[in-house]
C-alpha cells in the first residue's frame, strides 16, 4: 500500500474522558498530529511535536495493525465479556468469561482508575489521550469499508484513556493477584450458597498458568561491556519470551519528539511508551524476576462468624464489595449478576480448593504490591528519554515503577547495568521467620494475618508504602557483562555474587535454571576465544542448542547401548542417536523423544548423578544416573511412553521439528524452531498440542534485538517473531515470522538516513481536530 505524505480531508477523532478525567481535555483551538513512516515489515516510525500528537500517531498506527486485538482486550479489562460473548466462553488465557469479568470489575473500579489517572503527569496523560483518539480515528475510517472478520460486532467501540488505564492496571497485577482470578471470583464464606460452583478444570488451568508464568513471560538478556565487546562499547541482547497472542503481545515501533525523545523498540498493547528498546546512547531490556510481588495472609476467623477475623485478639469485620456484571443468557437477553468479594485489611479473600480453603477456622487474603504502583508509565517514559546510563539508573531509583521484571542495560561508553529494582513487599528475613509458617515454604509467602506486626514494613525512602526502597535492592554495574534468565539476582555475574537479601527479593544458594547455566557457559567459552561480536550474541538464540542434551545425552545413549530391548525402545534410541542436540527446523524425532523423556523424568526422584551443590552452581546438578536400577526403569518407561505418544500424534519416521511446531496466521503455517526453556533452550518456545498432531506456538521468543554503538549512535538488528499485525489479512501478519523461521535478522532503521533509505519506506501524516474532540466531549 502506497500512502501519500499529505492526506487532506481526513475526519480525525479526538477524545474526552468525562467526569474526573475531563480536566485535561483539549482546548477548542488545539490541533495535533503525527507522521507515521513505515519501513521493512511495516515497522512504524512515529514522529510528532508533542506527547498528544505522538500518542495519536501510536494509537492510529496500532489500530492499523491490531484493531481487533485491542478491541478485544478493552472488552476484557472492562469486565464485559459475558455481556457480549456469554459467560461460558474462554478468554485467550483459557479463563471463563464470567470469572474474567468478575476479576476485572473488582480490579478496575471507577475509584481505582480515577486515582491512577490523577497520579499521572501531564505528559503521560497527553500520550494516553492521544493514543485513544488515534485509535478511534482509524476505527471511524475503517468502519465504512467493514471491520476485519474477527471484530465485527457491537462490542467494538471508541475507547478512552480510561480504558488504557485499565489495560495498564491489568499489566501491573500479572505478577500477583492477576494469577488468582479464579480464587478471587470463587471465594465464598463457608455454609453460604456458592454462586460460582467450584470448577476443577478452571483451577487446574489457573495452576498451570501460575507454574508457567516465568516461562510464558520469561526472558533472556545479556549486556556486554567494554572489557568484552568487539569495539569497546556496550552491547545488548534482548530476548523476552512473551505470549504470541492477546494482551501481552509486543508491538514494534520508533517514537520521536524532536529535541525530547528518540527511542525504538517494543511495547505492549495500549501502552504509549517503549518497554524494551534503545535510544541514541543506551539499550535496555527486561527479564521476569524471581522476586515476590505479593504475599498471602492467613486470617484466623472469629468462631462466631467466618466473615470476621481476629487481629491482635480483636474481632474485625471483613469488608464486602458487591460486584455486578452483565451476562448474556441463552435466549440473548442480558441480565445483571452480582457477586460479593470479601476483603481484610491485607487484601481480598482468595479461595483455592485444596490449597487456600476458606473454612470456619481460616481464610486467606492476598496483598499485591503493584496495586499501589501508579508510576509504571512515568517510569518507562523516563527510561525512554534517558541520555546516559546514570540518568537511566537514577530514574528507576527515584520512581520505582518497574512492576515485576529485572532491568539490564548497556551504553555507548561500555558500561553494563543489572537492576532487580521492581516493586517488592518490604518483609525482612527476620519478619519472615517470625510471621510465616515454615511448612508453607517460600514459593508462596504466607504470613500471619492475626497480628498487626506481620504487616509489611514502611520505609520512608521507598516510593510507595510497604515496599522496599531502591537502595535495598540488588544492582550491579560492570564493564565485562551481566546476564539474566529469570533466576534470582544471585549470579547475574558470578564474579560478583549478589547476596544477603530478603528471600522475597532474591535467594542465593538455589539451583540455576538451565538457560542461565547455558548463558554463563557460553559466555565463558566465548571469553576464552576473545571479544564478543554481534554474531556471537545472535547465535546464543539462533543456534537452538538444547543445553540439557549436552548434559544428559551421553547417559541416555549409554542406557540405549546397554538396556534398550524391544522394537519401540530401539526405534527411540535410533532417533536419539541421529539427533544433533539442537531444536532446529530439521531436527528429527530425537528432539521430540528427548522432550517427552525429560518431562516424564521430572516426576522421578533422584535422577541426577551429581546433586546440586551451591558451591558449584554452574555445573551442578549433572548427569543422569542410569546405573541406578530405579532410574534405568524410569528411563525405559519414559522411552516406551514417548514411542506411544509419537505414534498417537501420527508423526512419520522422517518427520522434522519444522513439521511439528508451527505458528498459524489464517490458513498459513510457519515452521518454528526453538523449544521448551526447561530444557535449557535459550530460544525458548512454548507450544501446545493441536488436533492435527502438530504443536501450535503460544509464547516464547517474541521481540529480539541486538544493539551496539559507535560514534554515530546505535546499530540494531532485530525481529518481532510473531510479526507486527495480528490480522491474518495483513501483509505484515507473518512476514517477520517467516524471517524468524529462516533465522534472518533485520536491520532496525533508526537515523533519518536509514529510515528514508529503506526500500519499503512509505509515509502518512495523520491529524486530530479539536472540532471532532469537542463533538465527542459533548456527548
Amino acid at each position: 500500500m502506497i500512502i501519500s505524505r499529505q492526506l487532506s480531508g481526513l475526519a480525525l477523532a479526538g477524545l474526552f474522558l468525562g467526569l474526573s478525567l475531563s480536566a485535561h481535555a483539549l482546548s477548542p483551538s488545539a490541533q495535533t498530529g503525527a507522521d507515521i513512516r513505515r519501513t521493512g515489515f511495516g515497522v512504524p516510525h512515529i514522529s510528532a511535536q508533542n506527547e498528544r500528537g505522538l500518542g495519536f500517531g501510536i494509537g492510529y498506527a496500532y489500530a492499523q495493525d491490531n484493531l481487533c486485538l485491542l478491541a478485544n482486550e478493552i472488552v476484557t479489562v472492562n469486565g464485559e465479556r459475558s455481556r457480549y460473548f456469554g459467560p461460558q466462553q474462554l478468554t485467550v488465557e483459557e479463563r471463563e468469561n464470567r470469572v474474567s469479568d468478575l476479576f476485572f470489575t473488582w480490579l478496575n473500579t471507577p475509584q481505582a482508575v480515577q486515582a491512577f489517572w490523577q497520579a499521572q503527569p501531564a505528559e503521560v496523560r497527553d500520550l494516553m489521550q492521544g493514543y485513544a483518539a488515534g485509535y478511534n480515528q482509524y476505527l471511524a475510517e475503517r468502519r465504512p469499508q467493514g471491520l476485519p472478520q474477527q471484530c465485527q460486532g457491537d462490542w467494538v467501540r471508541d475507547i478512552s484513556a480510561q480504558d488504557l488505564v485499565k489495560l495498564t492496571r491489568r499489566l501491573l497485577v500479572e505478577g500477583g493477584v492477576g494469577q488468582f482470578a479464579e480464587a478471587l471470583a470463587g471465594a465464598t464464606p463457608p455454609q453460604a450458597s456458592a454462586r460460582i460452583a467450584d470448577d476443577a478444570r478452571a483451577y487446574r488451568v489457573a495452576d498451570l498458568h501460575m507454574q508457567r508464568f516465568a516461562l510464558d513471560r520469561g526472558s533472556n538478556a545479556v549486556a556486554v561491556g567494554s572489557e568484552r565487546s568487539f569495539n569497546g562499547r556496550g552491547m545488548l541482547l534482548a530476548n523476552p519470551h512473551f505470549p504470541w497472542v492477546g494482551g501481552m503481545r509486543f508491538y514494534q515501533m520508533h517514537l520521536t519528539i524532536p529535541g525530547k525523545l528518540d527511542v525504538m523498540g517494543a511495547a505492549l498493547p495500549g501502552l504509549p511508551v517503549i518497554n524494551i528498546g534503545f535510544n541514541r546512547h543506551l539499550a535496555w531490556t527486561h527479564t521476569v524476576d524471581a522476586s515476590k510481588h505479593f504475599t498471602l495472609y492467613r486470617l484466623q476467623l472469629d468462631p462466631k462468624d467466618p466473615t470476621r477475623y481476629l487481629l491482635d485478639g480483636q474481632s474485625v469485620p471483613m469488608s464486602k464489595q458487591t460486584l455486578t456484571v452483565q451476562v448474556k443468557q441463552a435466549d440473548g437477553q442480558v441480565v445483571p449478576v452480582t457477586r460479593d468479594v470479601y476483603s481484610s485489611q491485607f487484601g481480598p479473600v482468595v479461595q483455592w480448593p485444596g490449597k487456600l480453603d476458606w473454612d470456619n477456622q481460616y481464610a486467606y487474603s492476598l496483598r499485591d504490591a503493584n496495586l499501589g504502583n501508579d508510576r509504571v508509565l512515568t517510569q518507562w517514559y523516563a527510561m525512554n528519554r534517558a541520555a546516559d546510563l546514570k540518568t537511566f539508573q537514577d530514574s528507576v531509583h527515584k520512581i520505582q515503577g518497574i512492576p515485576w521484571v529485572n532491568t539490564l542495560a548497556a551504553d555507548d561508553k561500555g558500561q553494563t547495568l543489572y537492576m532487580n529494582l521492581s516493586v517488592v513487599p518490604n518483609v525482612s528475613a527476620d519478619k519472615l521467620a517470625r510471621c510465616s509458617d515454615p511448612r508453607a515454604g517460600q514459593q508462596m509467602i504466607v504470613l500471619d494475618g492475626s497480628r498487626r506486626e506481620c504487616a509489611w514494613d514502611i520505609d520512608p525512602k521507598a516510593a510507595q508504602q510497604g515496599i522496599y526502597a531502591s537502595g535495598q535492592l540488588p544492582q550491579l554495574l560492570r564493564k565485562d557483562f551481566v546476564q539474566h534468565s529469570n533466576d534470582s539476582a544471585w549470579l547475574a555475574n558470578p564474579a560478583q555474587p549478589l547476596t544477603g537479601f530478603s528471600p522475597l527479593i532474591s535467594q542465593e544458594g538455589q539451583p540455576l535454571g538451565l538457560r542461565s547455566r547455558f548463558a554463563l557457559d557460553r559466555l565463558a567459552s566465548l571469553g576464552k576465544q576473545g571479544t564478543l561480536s554481534v554474531q556471537d550474541l545472535q547465535a546464543m538464540v539462533m543456534d537452538d542448542q538444547v543445553y540439557l542434551a549436552t548434559q544428559l545425552m551421553p547417559d541416555l545413549l549409554k542406557f540405549c547401548d546397554a538396556s534398550a530391548d524391544g522394537q519401540a525402545l530401539k526405534a527411540v534410541c535410533a532417533d536419539l542417536k541421529a539427533w544433533d542436540g539442537r531444536a532446529d527446523l530439521d531436527a528429527g524425532l530425537g528432539l521430540v523423544h528427548f522432550q517427552n523423556i525429560m518431562q516424564a523424568l521430572q516426576e522421578a526422584p533422584d535422577t541426577w548423578r551429581v546433586a546440586f551443590d551451591p558451591r558449584q552452581p554452574q555445573t551442578t546438578p549433572r548427569g543422569l544416573a542410569v546405573e541406578r536400577p530405579a532410574v534405568a526403569k524410569a528411563v525405559g518407561e519414559a522411552m516406551q511412553a514417548s514411542a506411544e505418544s509419537v505414534a498417537k500424534m501420527g508423526l512419520p519416521a522422517q518427520a522434522r521439528w519444522g513439521d511439528v511446531q508451527v505458528a498459524t496466521s489464517g490458513a498459513h503455517h510457519t515452521p518454528i524452531h526453538g523449544g521448551p526453556g526447561t530444557l535449557g533452550i535459550y530460544n525458548a518456545i512454548q507450544s501446545v498440542p493441536r488436533e492435527d498432531g502438530r504443536l501450535e506456538v503460544v509464547s516464547g521468543t517474541s521481540y529480539l534485538q541486538v544493539v551496539t554503538f559507535d560514534d554515530n549512535g546505535p546499530h540494531a538488528q532485530g525481529l518481532l517473531a510473531f510479526s507486527l499485525s495480528s490480522d491474518p489479512q495483513s501483509q505484515h501478519s507473518k512476514d517477520q515470522t517467516e524471517a524468524f523461521s529462516k533465522k534472518q535478522w533485520s536491520v532496525l532503521p533508526f537515523t533519518e538516513q536509514q529510515i528514508k533509505a529503506d526500500p519499503q519506506y512509505r509515509s502518512q501524516t495523520v491529524r486530530d481536530t479539536a472540532d471532532k474532540a469537542g463533538k465527542v466531549a459533548a456527548q
